[in-house]
């Protein structure tokens, strides 16, 4: 029952991770694509709006980070390393 019980524990990381990665990535670029042309004014007879341009940005500059800590982790896998978080700033260490 122990390993039924570590086995579920596992599931769930991988299903929020998969959500988070999967689909939220897409999804926060989408929503950074409407906020830019929300902020342009470009969503009806609208002014600009620089408040829609600058959440834009930011959502943009999420998906990246996102993106790069991928590309770095399956980086310092292939050589034999790991992705450190035990500081503020990820560091890739020695397995």
């Amino acid at each position: 029952m122990h390993n039924l019980g570590f086995a579920l524990e596992e599931a769930w990381q991988v299903l929020i991770a998969s959500l988070l990665l999967g689909a939220g990535l897409p999804t926060l670029f989408a929503l950074g694509v409407r906020s830019l042309a929300y902020g342009a004014g470009a969503v009806g007879d609208r002014p600009a709006r620089p408040l829609g341009t600058v959440i834009g940005w930011l959502c943009f500059a999420v998906v990246l980070l996102g993106v790069a800590l991928g590309i770095t982790y399956i980086v310092a896998s292939g050589l034999g390393k790991t992705l450190s978080f035990e500081h503020i700033f990820p560091t890739i260490a020695d397995k």
